[in-house]
């Protein structure tokens, strides 16, 4: 079995990434204060060809360098903007019925291995800060609260793995759909 070029790889360019359909998934960042732990959500979110970042809070925009360390150029493919409040994403994003969920351990979460996407609906991920995670008027605001399950010792994921997880997941089960 012989490794791939990078040229055999087929992969869009840019202006190709721009224009092709994108998948129904938005990334809502709340408060990331790890540079590369964005650049990382950016180059997955390149990969699965997500339709939006938000920024919120304290997460750094780019261009920075850290963030574009890890994010190998997918700051400019993935559509993104910075908002101070995300409470006021969240709720520009439900006046456009985008369904809010945040990623995060709570009473009546959702596990991701049950979490059922629906067709013909748009979501919207919130990852939280690595320490604090997401902001509890955040998640009173959410439609539903999922959980990633996990069964070690440690009580999280970093937040980079924790949206590869959930975004491999969701696209997965909506490719499947189609």
């Amino acid at each position: 079995m012989r490794k791939l070029k990078n040229e055999e790889l087929d992969r869009l360019d840019i202006s190709e990434f721009k224009q092709t359909d994108k998948s129904p998934i938005i990334i809502i960042l709340d408060n990331i204060r790890s540079l590369n732990n964005i650049g990382s959500v950016f180059r997955t979110s390149d990969a699965f060809l997500i339709e939006k970042i938000y920024l919120c809070g304290i997460t750094a925009q780019p261009p920075h360098n850290d963030i574009r360390k890890t994010a190998l150029g997918s700051t400019e493919s993935v559509d993104w903007e910075y908002h101070e409040n995300t409470l006021n994403v969240i709720e520009k994003l439900k006046s456009e019925d985008v369904i809010i969920c945040s990623i995060e351990q709570a009473e009546k979460a959702t596990f991701l291995n049950t979490f059922e996407p629906q067709p013909n609906t748009k979501y919207a991920f919130v990852f939280g800060n690595e320490v604090k995670g997401v902001q509890q008027d955040v998640v009173d605001k959410s439609d539903v609260v999922i959980e990633i399950p996990q069964y070690g010792t440690k009580h999280s994921l970093n937040i980079s793995v924790s949206a590869g997880v959930v975004i491999w997941d969701v696209f997965s089960k909506l490719k499947q759909r189609n």
